[in-house]
Order: structure tokens, then C-alpha cells, then sequence
């Protein structure tokens, strides 16, 4: 693994402008409810996480990140190899989560490499994300991936200037085929399922963002020129069924505003989607939220819309239209300096479908941290949320840090 290897060199040659921090975490999932095409109840899941950084200039800095991974439900690939575009269905066993180089002079930055953006600002829903794929082998429980890209920053003033251009497609990670996360319609449940791969974008990405911080509120405006990294399927029916993920060539036309007011802070996201895929929809999703901090309570409620002006997907995979027209909330409180209990959940506006999660989190002593929580899916089978009801689960989470 060359990565390692070239950090630990640099950790010699720099002294103290290398650093380095990580952790080990086992989470383990139970789910009392079995579903078709997966019996399995009890899930486990190991990653070793290492993110090392090597600062040999005051301008420059070397920013690396390396995942190891196993589990006990073949989410995860069990092949020695070491994975640098995270592009497979499953989850690499070794995976470069980060490596970049960033530069800094002045106002100036620029970043080049793998690497995490995000432009979203609200908490509950980003619909201005475009450089932000996402691990959804569990919907509920997702993890962004990094692309590799160049990013450009300015900061003059009040004013912040943002190009990034993706040179190489990164897609968003569906559910696996045969597994609990993929609920089948009843007229194929009975049909061998055979997974046809995924057809990528052959070209680059592009976007620009503008930011404003003025007295009293925080505002920007976005634009995006490229791919969904949420994929359309394509089904092939016949004795078996073929399905095939593509995807959909987007721009976005997007902004977003945060306003502090005595009593909680405003924040709003929207954009608008349009695009030449035949088979895509082109629509808008927002989200409008509040905010309040009182004590060591943390509160943010709010409701994410959709509204669609031209219908034309018949199949796809849509987490974040998934969680449109619907209610959602989050509340957490500071019991002590090592203890925190937090709640969380979504209603559909209908009522079709339901989440909610409860969650209790200790460290114990300056290393070690444990986690226990459970979600509650509950709805119709025809409603995003309410097709997961048989995936209620509870999980457990031990995690040492270094």
C-alpha cells in the first residue's frame, strides 16, 4: 500500500508537521424482523479508520485518509486490493477515502485530489449537494463518499467565489441486490434478479458558487452542470430480470440563506433541476428549517417539499426525493461532558410513512465511546419510507479513538 508508505516517509522528514488521528469502530445492527430474500437478523460491520496529514510548508499541506473494512454480511468486498475511486457495488476492504494536496496563499485556495465538498447548508435536507455522494448499502444510515476533484476557492471580504470541476464520476452506492435494503415489488419477488452493472458518464462535472455573509443573514447562489449521482434503473424483463443503474445528466440551478432571529435561526435550501435524459424528471426540491440552541439542548425542525414540473422517471433510486413533502426533526441534549441523548425522525405529510430514532451515547475515558440506538420504520409499501418497515433495527456501536 503505497499511501502508508509515503506518509510514514514524510512523518520522518517533517517531525512535528505531521499528524495523524483515527479510530476503530465495531457497529453491530439486530433486526427482529426478517424480509424477503434476506433472512439474516444479526449484522456486523469493522472499520479501521487512519487520516493522516503532513504540513511541510506553511501553504501547503498533504490531507490522506485510508479505510479498512469487514463485515459478517458480504456488504463488504473481500478482495486485497486497494481501492482509489470507490465506484463498486459493495464497500472496498481497503479504500482511500482521502488524498489530496491543498494550497494556500492569501485569499486563495486551491485543492486537487480526492477529497469531501460540500455546499449544502441546511441540516436536514441539501439539495444543492452536488459533489457530495453518498454510501446507502443502509438507506437510513448513509456516509458521504469523496470525489476526486479540483476545487478553486476565493475569499474577498463578505464574499466567498467557489469552482470545482470533477474530472472522474463518482456515483452514489445503492443497496445491494438479494439484501434487506432492496424491497422488491410483489410481481418480480418470485423472478431471479440479475444485476446488469452500471453504464458511467463519460465526461466531467463542473459547478460555481457564490456566498455573502452580511449583517444579519448568509446567502448563496450555485450552479451545477453534470451528472445525478443517484441512478435511473433500467429493467429487462423476461424469465429473469435485468436491471441496470444509469445516470441522468442534471444542472442545477440552486441557493440557500441562513438568518439568526431572537428566538432561533431561519436556514432555507433550493434548487432546481432540469435535464436532456429523456427518462429524468426535471423538478425542484427545497427545505426550510429552524434552529434554537437553549442550554444544552440543540433543536431543528423543519419540512422538505418537492414540486415536479416535468414527470418522466419510471424507475430510479432517490433518497433525497425519498425524503421530500415530509416533516422533519432532530433534538439532542448534553446530559454531562460524556453523554448525550438525541432523537430524530420524518412524517410523511400523508402519514404513508414514518421514521424516527432514539439515541444514547457515552465516552469512557479520552478514547473509547459507546452508542446504542434504535430506529423505528413504519408506512405503506408503495412510500419510500414506509417499503423499509421491515428494517426496524437496533444498534450498537463501540468506538476507540487515537
Amino acid at each position: 500500500m503505497r499511501l502508508p508508505v509515503l506518509l510514514l516517509c514524510c512523518a520522518c522528514l517533517s517531525g512535528q508537521s505531521f499528524t495523524q488521528r483515527g479510530f476503530f469502530e465495531t457497529r453491530n445492527y439486530v433486526y427482529p424482523q426478517t424480509t424477503q430474500g434476506d433472512s439474516g437478523r444479526l449484522v456486523s460491520e469493522e472499520l479501521l479508520r487512519w487520516e493522516p496529514s503532513w504540513k511541510p510548508r506553511p501553504w501547503i499541506q498533504v490531507n490522506g485518509g485510508l479505510d479498512v473494512r469487514f463485515d459478517s454480511h458480504r456488504q463488504f468486498e473481500r478482495a486485497w486490493r486497494l481501492d482509489w475511486a470507490d465506484r463498486g457495488e459493495q464497500r472496498p476492504a481497503f479504500g482511500v477515502r482521502r488524498l489530496s494536496v491543498l494550497l494556500n496563499k492569501g485569499g486563495l485556495t486551491f485543492e486537487g485530489g480526492r477529497q469531501f465538498i460540500r455546499w449544502g447548508k441546511a441540516d436536514l435536507l441539501n439539495p444543492t449537494d452536488r459533489f457530495a455522494p453518498k454510501d446507502f448499502l443502509n438507506v437510513i444510515n448513509s456516509d458521504f463518499l469523496g470525489v476526486t476533484a479540483a476545487r478553486i476557492t476565493y475569499e474577498r471580504g463578505s464574499n466567498t467565489f467557489d469552482v470545482v470541476y470533477q474530472p472522474v464520476f463518482t456515483p452514489s452506492r445503492g443497496p445491494l441486490f438479494g439484501q434487506r435494503w432492496v424491497p422488491l415489488p410483489e410481481q418480480v419477488q418470485n423472478l431471479p434478479i440479475r444485476n446488469l452493472g452500471a453504464d458511467f458518464p463519460g465526461r466531467g462535472q463542473m459547478g460555481a458558487r457564490w456566498s455573502h455573509g452580511a449583517r444579519g443573514v448568509e446567502y448563496s447562489l450555485s450552479l451545477f452542470d453534470g451528472y445525478n449521482h443517484l441512478p435511473l434503473l433500467n429493467l429487462q424483463p423476461g424469465l429473469s430480470v435485468g436491471v441496470q443503474r444509469y445516470f441522468a445528466q442534471m444542472r442545477m440551478y440552486g441557493g440557500d440563506f441562513a438568518m439568526p432571529l431572537p428566538w432561533f435561526t431561519l436556514k432555507s435550501e433550493a434548487a432546481y433541476f432540469t435535464s436532456k435524459t429523456r427518462t429524468a424528471d426535471e423538478y425542484a426540491l427545497y427545505v426550510v428549517q429552524l434552529e434554537r440552541q437553549s442550554g444544552e439542548w440543540t433543536f431543528v425542525g423543519g419540512y422538505a417539499g418537492e414540486a415536479v414540473t416535468n414527470k418522466r422517471v419510471l424507475l430510479d433510486f432517490a433518497p433525497d426525493r425519498g425524503l421530500a413533502k415530509t416533516f422533519l426533526g432532530r433534538a439532542s441534549y448534553n446530559l454531562d461532558a460524556n453523554r448525550t441523548v438525541s432523537f430524530e425522525g420524518a412524517l410523511r405529510q400523508n402519514g404513508a410513512g414514518m421514521y424516527s430514532k432514539v439515541e444514547y451515547s457515552q465516552s469512557m475515558g479520552s478514547h473509547l465511546r459507546a452508542t446504542a440506538n434504535f430506529t423505528l420504520l413504519r408506512g405503506d409499501a408503495g412510500d419510500f419510507l414506509g417499503q423499509y418497515r421491515r428494517n426496524s433495527n437496533l444498534q450498537l456501536i463501540l468506538r476507540y479513538s487515537f
